[in-house]
């Protein structure tokens, strides 16, 4: 199955044709976040897979797959290759890189999540962006102090993520959480559907060009490690977003461009950047001063 977010409220399951069954009254669910619902409540949704289509995918909204997940969990420089780069471009990390062997995962705010068709929006026009593809999944169900053989029955499906991410030397999760800088869609794709994980073509091409191609199989630690890491001592919820960390090739974007994102048996999106007028160098925070 092929799980999409729809018209802001709406569950629905994406046809091989590009259609959409609605399957939110036929599952009871009743909030603006029914994907994290459907998973909390255990239902199933394959009996509706053969029904007839409400909607052609162009006539409807595709939002993120789950709306605002509790958490979003992040392998940092997860690809050889990526480490490599980073190494050489300081941009990328300045001084302070690091893997999950060195110090873990990190955290982006669930604030940061949008759809596909949300687009991204630069908060400065003055400071490097850059894109990052990656494959993320979603947990369907509540785990802790797992062990990595164990997670797969507990991940509820596939989806790509885009790890949107300003370059400098502040805190990772500032610079990788502003509005917008965690795309994913343009569905969540069950694992019957993807297959193996860690052998999946990823591409992304900016304005046309290829930047970033890699097959998921470069990956440092798996799927399962970085849960199994990241469930010591912490709750991972179904409906929690984790992702990979992305491959080489990451490169500036800037308003006006676009990015298109394809992972084999998962999807592909289009998105499109825009960018806020305003200047880093023009931005000052004051420190407040207390009475004697």
């Amino acid at each position: 199955m092929r799980f999409v977010r729809f018209n802001e409220d709406r569950l629905g399951l994406l046809t091989d044709d590009d259609r959409v069954v609605d399957v939110t009254d036929e599952l009871g669910l009743e909030t603006n976040d029914p994907l994290k619902e459907y998973s909390r409540k255990d239902l199933d949704a394959s009996e509706y897979e053969g029904e007839a289509a409400d909607y052609d995918r162009e006539e409807v909204t595709i939002e993120s797959p789950v709306r605002r997940p509790g958490k979003v969990i992040a392998a940092p420089l997860n690809y050889e290759n990526h480490v490599e780069e980073a190494l050489v471009d300081k941009d990328i990390v300045t001084e302070e890189w690091f893997t999950i062997e060195d110090k873990g995962y990190f955290l982006k705010a669930p604030s940061s999540v949008a759809g596909p068709e949300d687009g991204i929006e630069l908060p400065f026009n003055d400071r490097r962006v850059d894109h990052e593809i990656e494959l993320a999944f979603v947990m369907g169900e509540e785990v802790k102090d797992i062990d990595s053989d164990d997670v797969w029955d507990a991940v509820l499906g596939y989806t790509i993520l885009l790890d949107v991410s300003v370059r400098g030397d502040q805190d990772r999760s500032n610079r990788k959480s502003y509005d917008t800088f965690t795309i994913v869609g343009p569905c969540v794709a069950t694992s019957d559907e993807v297959g193996d994980p860690h052998d999946l073509e990823m591409e992304l091409q900016l304005n046309g060009e290829t930047k970033q191609q890699q097959n998921t199989g470069g990956m440092i630690y798996s799927c399962a490690d970085v849960v199994e890491y990241a469930s010591i001592g912490m709750t991972i919820e179904a409906g929690d977003v984790i992702t990979t960390g992305t491959p080489e090739g990451v490169s500036a974007i800037s308003g006006g461009d676009t990015i298109d994102a394809e992972i084999e048996n998962v999807g592909s999106m289009t998105v499109d950047v825009t960018e806020r007028d305003l200047a880093f160098e023009d931005v000052n925070v004051e420190k407040s001063q207390q009475d004697a």
